[in-house]
């Protein structure tokens, strides 16, 4: 089946900055907005990939390659949005979204991106 790492995503419990959908952290108070924060990767598709996700799409079943390529590419706009957050003096991202979109046909590009912030812990 392969490593999670591979096939997933997301935070470590240890994480500096706190990473979330929505737009408040239960327990914590938003103390100050920095703004919006992102970070972009774009990477090409290599030419025997291409082939071969032709091939196995005829036949049916999963992509690995693509997928494990994808989770990579996910997880570098994330560590790009974090590193942005925390130069700009924040410890979360609120309302954190993806964007996966073509690349003038010759790559994918990822977006992650969502709204700096400083929060702290309720009383």
């Amino acid at each position: 089946m392969g490593n999670i790492d591979e096939y997933g995503g997301g935070q470590r419990p240890d994480a500096e900055v706190l990473v979330v959908t929505t737009n408040d952290v239960p327990g914590h108070r938003v103390e100050h907005i920095i703004g919006e924060v992102f970070g972009l990767t774009v990477r090409s598709r290599h030419i025997g990939s291409q082939i071969g996700a032709g091939l196995k799409s005829l036949v049916g079943g999963e992509l690995r390659g693509l997928t494990k390529t994808l989770v990579e590419s996910r997880n570098q706009a994330m560590d790009r949005l974090i590193e942005q957050t925390k130069a700009r003096g924040g410890n979360a991202v609120l309302m954190f979204r993806f964007d996966v979109t073509e690349a003038a046909d010759v790559g994918t590009e990822v977006c992650a991106y969502g709204t700096a912030a400083r929060i702290a812990p309720l009383g």
